[in-house]
């Protein structure tokens, strides 16, 4: 019932159709995301497109293995509604028709199996008066000592320099080209939206947005040390809720480590747990040789 799909044999009419119908959709699973962010990229379909799995692909040394692309969070199985049964099928026909060294599934998606799980944290539209009241009572004093900051929407070309000098979180010069190749490619389509914080006319923080729709999701905060004690990271994240999260959800984008999870906590967001396969090194090469 599932058959695998090269890139250039895919019906990209039946994979949207499918993805805009699909309880389980989201950003990740654009064509045009996979495409900038994959090497390549292959499709499972359940008959004609009920479900389908993206699957993004690496090749090293001859060989074929599924990793997930940096800044694509979440995948796994869309269709119009969840079938546990199907879901596991995907699962499986994954783990024997490829060698995956990493794929993540999305947070809607389940398996009787034990599977590790990472951590997302997730603000659905409401009004800003409700939520306010989640706040954790710390960050409601942090935001209300640094309303003095100024709030304005700003373009990536004037700001990357801000960002080149500020930006944290990626070891390796290589990620750090891709992150601001995809931010340009973000630009192009019209999928970013940056806000910063001011103090006096002097920038302190930027907040990077995915722009998708219905849904802000949250690339980078970029922070400048000098003004840590302004707290313009927290005057940023209530801002944007406060005029947008009527209409927009918000999407914190991971949560992992302890002190980033719980400043996304505090402004009343939900833990939104996905299963992931990751497999070692030893692993790889057993599953390999049994295939």
């Amino acid at each position: 019932m599932i058959k695998i799909l090269k890139n250039n044999e895919i019906d990209f009419k039946k994979y949207n159709e499918c993805l805009e119908k699909s309880v389980q959709k989201n950003f990740y699973a654009k064509r045009e995301i996979l495409d900038h962010l994959c090497e390549s990229w292959e499709l499972l379909i359940w008959n004609d497109y009920q479900y389908m799995m993206p699957v993004p692909i690496k090749r090293k040394l001859g060989l074929k293995f599924v990793v997930m692309p940096l800044f694509c969070q979440q995948l796994g199985i869309f269709g119009e509604d969840q079938n546990a049964e199907i879901e596991v099928q995907f699962f499986k026909f994954l783990q024997n028709k490829y060698c995956v060294i990493s794929y993540s599934f999305n947070f809607q998606n389940s398996f009787p199996t034990h599977l590790k799980k990472k951590r997302n944290y997730f603000i659905e539209p409401k009004e800003y008066k409700i939520l306010r009241k989640d706040y954790f009572k710390g960050r409601k004093s942090t935001v209300k000592t640094a309303q003095y900051l100024n709030f304005a929407e700003v373009k990536l070309t004037e700001n990357i320099q801000f960002i080149q000098n500020h930006f944290k979180g990626l070891d390796k010069k290589n990620d750090v080209q891709k992150f601001f190749n995809y931010l340009l490619f973000l630009d192009r389509k019209n999928f970013l939206k940056i806000f910063g914080s001011f103090k006096d006319q002097q920038l302190t923080n930027l907040a990077i947005l995915v722009d998708s729709e219905n849904r802000y999701s949250l690339l980078g905060l970029i922070n400048d040390d000098k003004f840590k004690l302004d707290n313009g990271a927290s005057f940023l994240i209530d801002r944007i809720l406060q005029e947008n999260i009527h209409q927009k959800s918000f999407d914190f984008m991971g949560g992992s480590i302890r002190g980033i999870e719980v400043f996304f906590k505090s402004f009343g967001a939900e833990l939104q747990e996905y299963p992931i396969i990751e497999n070692s090194k030893k692993d790889l090469l057993r599953n390999f040789f049994k295939k």
